[in-house]
């Protein structure tokens, strides 16, 4: 298993994805937040079918975090079922994981 993930999260408003990345990097939970988009997902929610304009979160982390890093997410989220996911980040250069270990818990 890799020791760092990427944690990929959605929001309703690119001003709720900018306040979770910011809390979640001043924590030192998360040592980058990215936010891009909108983004147009769909999905099924409650019996229909939705398409919704989202906006997108890569939060990079330690894999040891993943616990702590979505309960704050679940913590600070507008939805009911947030999408909180990761990716194995498996070959970093070792300045930019130096850097990582300084930023992180």
């Amino acid at each position: 298993m890799s020791a760092y993930i990427l944690i990929t999260i959605t929001t309703a408003t690119r001003d709720e994805a900018l306040r979770i990345a910011r809390t979640l990097v001043e924590q030192r939970l998360a040592a980058c937040g990215q936010v891009s988009g909108p983004i147009t997902s769909i999905y099924p929610w409650q019996g229909v079918i939705e398409t919704t304009e989202e906006w997108c979160c890569t939060l990079k982390t330690r894999a040891a975090l993943f616990a702590a890093v979505a309960t704050a997410i679940r913590a600070l989220h507008s939805y009911v079922v947030p999408q909180i996911v990761s990716t194995p980040l498996d070959a970093i250069s070792a300045d930019y994981q130096a850097w990582l270990d300084a930023s992180l818990q």
